[in-house]
C-alpha cells in the first residue's frame, strides 16, 4: 500500500514580493501563450514547488477551457494559492503590467509619428499582410484542436457562413453550444440549428444585419462603449487570444472608431511585445478613444481573467470538470473558429484592397502564408512581422 503524495503549499509571499515576481514573468512574457506558460511551469513549479505538476496540468485544462488568456489566468490562480485573493489581484497586474505600459507607449508613439504619414504606408501594408497570415494560421491551429468530428466542423461551418452575412455574434454562439449540448438527442440539436439559420438569414434579409465597413469615415468613441467592446472580447475569447479579434473588430473597426489598417497594425505590435496577444485591445481603445479608451477597453478585456478565478477559486476545477458543460464549451469553440476564419477572409480582402498593385499585394500575401505554415519557434510572429515591414517598403514605396 502507498502513501498518497502530500499536494505542496506554496510559499506566503510579502505582497510586494509577489507582485515583483509576477511583474519579473511580464517582463520576460515573449513569444506567446506557450511560451508563457512554460516559463511559469518551469519557476513555481519544477524549481520552487508551488504546487504538483499533476495539479499544474488540471488547472492549465480549465483555464484553455474558459475564456481569457490563460496564461495570466495561471498567474491570477497561482498568486491566490500565495496569499489569497489579493495575492491573486497582485500576480494578475505584475504580469499584464509591462505589456500594459509598452503598448501605450507604442500607441502613443504610432498616433504622434506613424498614423496618417504616407511614408510609413508601405512598411504598415506589409506588416498587416502578415497579420492576416498570421490570424489564419491560427485558425488552423486553434481547430486543429477544437474541431474534433464531424458535428464540431458543421458547427465552425455555421458560424463562418453566419458571421459572412453579419448576424449577432451571439447567434452561432448561443446555437454551437446548445447543438453541441444536445447532441446526445439529435432532433433538439437540429431544431436549434434550424432556428438559428432561419434567425440569421431572417435579420439578414429585413437588413438587420451589417458587414463591417471598408474605409468608412471615423467616428468618436465612448469611454463605456468601448469598455463594453473590451468586455465582450474577454469573454468570448475560447482556444486563444486570437479568437477575441471577431468581437473587438467588430465593436471597433465596425462602428467606424478606427480602420481595419490600424487595427491590424495593434495586432501586429501586440506580437512583438511581452504580453498576451490580447493586449491588442490597448492600442484599439487609444486609436478610437485616447488614453481613457485604452484603459477601458484594457479593463474590460482582462475583467473576466481576473474574475473567473477570483469568485471561482474554490470549485474552479469541479466546475469545469462537469460533462455537460465541456461539450457546450467545445460547441461554442467550434463556432469561434467559424467566426474567425470569416473574420480572417474579410480581414485579406480588406488589406488587398488597400494595395497600390494588387498582384503584387497577392504575392506577398501568399508568400507570407508560406512563410508562417513553415517557420516555427517562439520569435516567428515578431520576425515574420519585420519582414513583412521590410517587404513592404521595399515593393510598396
Amino acid at each position: 500500500m502507498t502513501v498518497a503524495q502530500e499536494e505542496p503549499i506554496a510559499p506566503r509571499l510579502t505582497l510586494l514580493a509577489l507582485f515583483l515576481k509576477f511583474l519579473h514573468f511580464g517582463v520576460l512574457a515573449f513569444g506567446g501563450p506557450v511560451a508563457q506558460i512554460a516559463m511559469i511551469r518551469r519557476q513555481l513549479v519544477e524549481r520552487e514547488g508551488w504546487i504538483s505538476g499533476a495539479r499544474f496540468n488540471r488547472l492549465l485544462a480549465v483555464m484553455q477551457a474558459l475564456p481569457g488568456p490563460e496564461a495570466h489566468e495561471l498567474c491570477v490562480h497561482m498568486g491566490m494559492l500565495s496569499r489569497g485573493r489579493i495575492g491573486g489581484v497582485l500576480a494578475g497586474l505584475g504580469f499584464m503590467a509591462p505589456g500594459f505600459v509598452l503598448m501605450m507607449l507604442a500607441a502613443w508613439a504610432y498616433d504622434i509619428l506613424v498614423a496618417g504619414r504616407t511614408v510609413w504606408a508601405g512598411a504598415l501594408l506589409g506588416v498587416q499582410i502578415v497579420v492576416v497570415a498570421l490570424i489564419i494560421r491560427a485558425v488552423q491551429r486553434i481547430g486543429r484542436h477544437v474541431l474534433e468530428d464531424r458535428l464540431l466542423w458543421l458547427i465552425a461551418g455555421l458560424g463562418f457562413a453566419s458571421s459572412l452575412i453579419g448576424a449577432p455574434f451571439w447567434i452561432p454562439l448561443v446555437a454551437g453550444g446548445l447543438i453541441y449540448g444536445f447532441s446526445d438527442r439529435p432532433w433538439i440539436a437540429l431544431g436549434v440549428g434550424v432556428i438559428a439559420v432561419a434567425l440569421s438569414v431572417a435579420l439578414h434579409t429585413a437588413g438587420m444585419t451589417a458587414a463591417i465597413p471598408v474605409n468608412a469615415p471615423i467616428t468618436e468613441a465612448g469611454t463605456l462603449d468601448l469598455f463594453v467592446a473590451g468586455l465582450k472580447g474577454g469573454l468570448l475569447t475560447f482556444g486563444g487570444a486570437y479568437t477575441a479579434i471577431p468581437y473587438v473588430r467588430a465593436d471597433t473597426v465596425g462602428r467606424g472608431w478606427l480602420s481595419d489598417g490600424a487595427f491590424l497594425d495593434g495586432v501586429a505590435l501586440a506580437g512583438v511585445l511581452p504580453a498576451p496577444l490580447v493586449i491588442f485591445g490597448t492600442f484599439a481603445g487609444y486609436v478610437a478613444g485616447g488614453w481613457t479608451g485604452a484603459l477601458a477597453v484594457t479593463a474590460g478585456i482582462f475583467l473576466p481573467a481576473f474574475a473567473f478565478s477570483l469568485i471561482l477559486f474554490e470549485r474552479l476545477e469541479a466546475v469545469v470538470d462537469n460533462p455537460a458543460l465541456h461539450r457546450v464549451l467545445a460547441g461554442i469553440a467550434a463556432a469561434v473558429v467559424g467566426i474567425i476564419g470569416a473574420t480572417g477572409l474579410q480581414l485579406t480582402g480588406s488589406t488587398l484592397e488597400r494595395a497600390p498593385i494588387l498582384w503584387v499585394a497577392v504575392l506577398v500575401f501568399l508568400a507570407a502564408v508560406a512563410a508562417v505554415w513553415l517557420a516555427k519557434g517562439r520569435w516567428t510572429p515578431p520576425l515574420l512581422i519585420v519582414g513583412g515591414a521590410l517587404a513592404g517598403r521595399l515593393v510598396f514605396g
